[in-house]
């Protein structure tokens, strides 16, 4: 996906307005499955019990463990859908800026509660904060902080994850 084509453009004060939104809540086409955390384990040679061991994992969490770094990847919407549905881009590119490209510039999650197999996750994204100019040596923009907050079928909240952009223009080659 070319993200270009999806990013919002306008000014900082366009940007403020959008400090404190929230998204409507957003759930999964699917379930937490075991094929998906045993697939990511196998990828990264990680044989920790709770991935695999599904004895071990029901007495211990309650059911095979999603591995934290699948946290984001239970939410994306496939490539396609034969509804037809567009694919929904995250509210941190609809935040109008001046900047024609993007880089993460930081992420910080938490997990008050494990997700396991089974579980139906929810998310609401909102926008925290949006910084005034930067330079810095990628070029010149604005640092962009969301929350995505994310429960589970039963609506306990099950993680949060706080991400940082930096939405620039790229400094000319020289």
């Amino acid at each position: 996906m070319d993200v270009r084509n999806k990013l919002a453009f306008g000014s900082y004060q366009d940007a403020l307005r959008m400090v404190g939104e929230a998204t409507e809540p957003r759930t999964a086409g699917t379930v937490v499955s075991a094929a998906r955390i045993q697939m990511f384990a196998a990828l990264i040679r990680d044989g920790n019990p709770s991935y695999w061991d599904a004895e071990f994992a029901a007495k211990t969490w309650g059911g095979l463990l999603a591995p934290p770094a699948l946290l984001m990847g239970w939410l994306i919407p496939p490539p396609w859908l034969p509804t037809g549905e567009p694919r929904r881009v995250s509210i941190a590119l609809r935040v109008p800026l001046p900047g024609t490209t993007f880089v993460n510039a930081a992420n910080e999650a938490e997990f008050p509660l494990p997700i396991v197999e089974g579980d139906r996750l929810t998310v609401v994204e909102e926008v925290v904060s949006v910084s005034p100019e930067k330079r810095t040596r990628l070029g010149v923009g604005h640092f962009v902080e969301t929350l995505e907050t994310y429960s589970r079928q039963d609506g306990a909240v099950v993680a949060t994850n706080r991400n940082t952009l930096f939405r620039f223009t790229p400094e000319a080659i020289r």
